[in-house]
């Protein structure tokens, strides 16, 4: 695994089902660019038991949401130890930015990039509601994209598959419309800083991350001359 001769430092933007996680896992592999998913960092800090993560449980336990000084804390951590990262889905409002923003610049690395993954609704409700996934292990299968070999049935240890209740299509397309109320404000913020970057997330995995890779190329080219090769 290579990594990047320059520190990279991406926000990926964009609905449930547009592929963020995908390509961080491959940016990941391919670079050494760590991935930052929120949802697993609150996972991780509640499960160790971390002072954080204490804090945090009693807002989920209760049905809150967790504040944002608590994951900014999480984020803070994080962070710390390394100079490449991916943040995956946040922020999610001009007040994460904000305190994003302040956070990072304590630490001396700002975002290098905001890519936001277009993505029309119908592709979103067909990738999300096609999703079945094995609840023993983990393993998520998708009836049109990757359909398991037996319908039902997951191929690896012969047990039944389940779709989770937020891939189902109603749960689905509130959560499509809370994210496009949120992120509103959100797209302009980063527009105007000049860090916001559309790519066409309907493309083939490969096409994406080569969509991706293009535009931080030209931003690391403009710095210092050096591109980060696929």
């Amino acid at each position: 695994m290579s990594a990047p001769r320059l520190a990279v430092r991406l926000i990926f933007l964009g609905p449930p089902g547009a592929g963020k996680g995908t390509q961080s896992k491959v940016l990941e592999d391919r670079f050494g660019v760590f991935q930052i998913s929120t949802g697993d960092l609150l996972r991780k800090h509640v499960v160790d038991g971390t002072e954080l993560g204490k804090e945090a449980k009693t807002y989920m336990d209760a049905g809150a949401l967790v504040p944002d000084p608590i994951m900014m804390g999480m984020i803070g951590q994080q962070i710390g130890a390394i100079d490449s990262f991916i943040l995956d889905g946040f922020p999610r409002t001009v007040a994460q930015a904000e305190a994003l923003d302040d956070l990072l610049a304590r630490a001396g690395k700002p975002i290098t990039q905001v890519i936001q993954f277009g993505v029309n609704h119908d592709t979103l409700v067909r990738r999300l509601t096609g999703r079945w996934s094995n609840p023993r292990t983990g393993r998520v299968y998708h009836v049109e994209f990757n359909p398991p070999k037996v319908h039902g049935i997951d191929d690896e240890d012969g047990g039944p598959l389940m779709q989770r209740t937020d891939d189902t299509r109603d749960v689905v397309e509130k959560r499509l419309q809370i994210y496009a109320e949120q992120t509103a404000a959100l797209k302009d913020y980063y527009r105007r800083r000049g860090l916001l970057q559309r790519i066409d997330a309907h493309a083939s995995i490969e096409d994406v991350t080569a969509a991706i890779l293009g535009n931080v190329n030209v931003i690391l080219s403009e710095a210092s001359g050096v591109e980060a090769k696929p």
